[in-house]
């Protein structure tokens, strides 16, 4: 079995800054998780989320949780806008039968309907004013199963160099070969983002991991 790549065409907008910064950054990638203390902690709360079923993963970046995800999916498809990333992503998944997506989420649709959508560290890089079409997005593609993320908290917000005149929250990040980049920075706590997401609809439960990380699940009320 083989994992296969589909493309889809970008058009510009805000999010292609962003893309840039992704871009440029793929090489250095999985040095931040290296690095990241509490990744064992993280990797066990990923174990413990109802990921099932036919998979979604957006914003899939080097694999780093694609391949945490295959062996608990019936079929896995990841996305990403970035094909530096997705080539890391194809490498480390060689042998199974994942299917990539190229694909700015922003400019996306789902072709088909899945069990569950995960993705981690993605939602802090939505601004507010993309917010409900991001998850108008997650309920099409998912409308009767789960959405599960992990991502950064405001104490995030002590390490982030954030940028005065820029229109939505954004922090400046600098690579190892000294160049700078910016991309969204929109930092959720966990009560008000819970009540934020809720609708008639679905029902979300977003809890601190640690001091700097969430855990989130959205579904239909009264699934399980």
């Amino acid at each position: 079995m083989h994992d296969t790549t589909e493309q889809v065409s970008d058009q510009p907008g805000w999010s292609q800054r962003q893309i840039a910064y992704f871009r440029a950054r793929a090489a250095e990638y999985d040095s931040a998780y290296d690095e990241r203390q509490p990744m064992l902690q993280l990797v066990k709360v990923l174990d413990e989320l109802p990921v099932i079923g036919d998979v979604l993963e957006l914003v899939c970046g080097t694999g780093q949780w694609t391949h945490l995800l295959a062996g608990r999916a019936r079929t896995l498809t990841a996305l990403d806008a970035t094909p530096e990333m997705l080539r890391i992503a194809h490498a480390r998944m060689r042998g199974t039968a994942t299917r990539f997506i190229e694909a700015d989420i922003f400019n996306w649709e789902p072709d088909r309907q899945y069990d569950t959508v995960f993705f981690a560290f993605r939602l802090s890089h939505v601004p507010s004013v993309e917010m409900e079409a991001f998850w108008a997005l997650l309920r099409g593609a998912a409308p009767g199963g789960c959405v599960a993320f992990l991502d950064d908290s405001p104490a995030k917000a002590e390490i982030e160099e954030p940028v005065a005149e820029a229109q939505v929250p954004t922090a400046r990040r600098r690579l190892a070969d000294g160049s700078q980049h910016l991309a969204v920075k929109v930092l959720h706590d966990a009560p008000s983002f819970t009540s934020q997401l809720n609708d008639p609809g679905r029902e979300a439960h977003i809890d601190p991991i640690d001091a700097y990380h969430l855990v989130g699940i959205a579904r239909p009320w009264g699934s399980e």
